[in-house]
């Protein structure tokens, strides 16, 4: 039986989808980059991709974009198939490469002048709006920019198209956190615009944060699908339980099946105690006069989050560090 933490929780329309892709795969030789993977990713959203490297979050994108050819199943955005239509996709999209590479002869104004004239969707205006709202210096060239100004001229080009698809991997990366909290206000400005973002990251907190439903890949394969909204209703309790607690003393009422699961657990700093994980789903005030009634001696409850969803898909149960201080928190 699967753990009730991976699961399948987003459900899709079709008919909005932006982007549809239908056993999409991608092997080379005897290695399976990217396997059936089908989703949808609706108008308007942020849709966030999580995964190791290694996980094919990659190759999903170029695949996307045309820039690789699948070796099975298909893939529209805009209702256009990606193999057969690539130029006419990449006029509905802006993207931005785990690798951006510019020219590094060309000053940064020049670059930006460059690639506006490309991209039918380009706005040199809107392009130079954030470059001065990241403080980037235009006078200098590429080839002397350091590795976080390379990625704040190329978020300047990709940000200020007015595509109707964004597609950010890694976004954030060589960014310091100041600028990596403006960019993802960005994001979210994007998707008040009514623009479809795609971001990929291996910032667990960053992808809480602006997105909306998320798609976690492990070893090309889909492994989980997550609504932020439900996730948020999800809660993790850890305790210490009474010394000499049998277990059948607090397992899970009948009226509660399906709302809390639990895992017992004797934390290594701690060889001599018994610890209690409970990971809860919807609600936790029908949990409150139950949990009173238990031999616990001290407790934390904390928001799920991702973490706890990334460690149960890549890693497997985790054992958690209990909490440092006595008493209930």
């Amino acid at each position: 039986m699967p753990h009730p933490l991976v699961h399948d929780s987003t459900a899709f329309d079709p008919a909005e989808a932006i982007v549809h892709t239908i056993g999409l795969s991608k092997r080379y030789g005897d290695f399976d980059a990217l396997r059936d993977c089908s989703l949808n990713v609706q108008k308007g959203e942020v849709f966030g991709l999580l995964g190791p490297n290694g996980a094919g979050k990659t190759t999903l994108l170029r695949l996307l974009l045309g820039y690789l050819f699948p070796t099975a199943g298909s893939a529209t955005i805009g209702g256009l198939d990606v193999s057969k239509n690539s130029v006419a996709v990449r006029r509905l999209v802006s993207y931005l490469p785990g690798d951006a590479r510019l020219p590094r002869h060309m000053r940064g104004r020049g670059v930006l002048e460059f690639f506006a004239e490309m991209q039918p969707a380009g706005d040199l205006q809107r392009s130079l709006k954030i470059a001065d709202h990241l403080e980037l210096e235009l006078k200098r060239r590429v080839a002397f920019m350091s590795t976080g100004m390379r990625q704040k001229l190329a978020l300047a080009i990709v940000m200020g198209a007015r595509t109707p698809l964004l597609i950010l991997d890694e976004p954030t990366a060589n960014l310091d956190p100041s600028v990596r909290g403006l960019i993802l206000d960005m994001v979210a400005d994007a998707q008040s615009e009514e623009r479809t973002v795609i971001f990929s990251s291996h910032v667990l907190a960053e992808i809480e944060q602006v997105c909306t439903k998320v798609l976690f890949l492990r070893r090309g394969i889909i492994a989980h699908r997550q609504r932020l909204d439900e996730l948020k209703q999800r809660h993790r309790i850890l305790a210490q339980l009474e010394p000499n607690t049998l277990e059948p003393s607090f397992s899970v009422p009948a009226e509660l099946k399906g709302q809390v699961e639990i895992n017992t657990f004797t934390p290594p700093a701690e060889p001599n105690t018994r610890w209690v994980r409970m990971d809860t789903a919807g609600d936790l005030t029908p949990l409150l006069p139950w949990l009173s009634q238990l031999p616990l001696q001290r407790m934390r409850i904390e928001p799920l989050g991702l973490r706890a969803i990334y460690d149960e898909v890549h890693i497997g149960s985790t054992v958690e560090n209990p909490p440092s201080t006595g008493g209930s928190q």
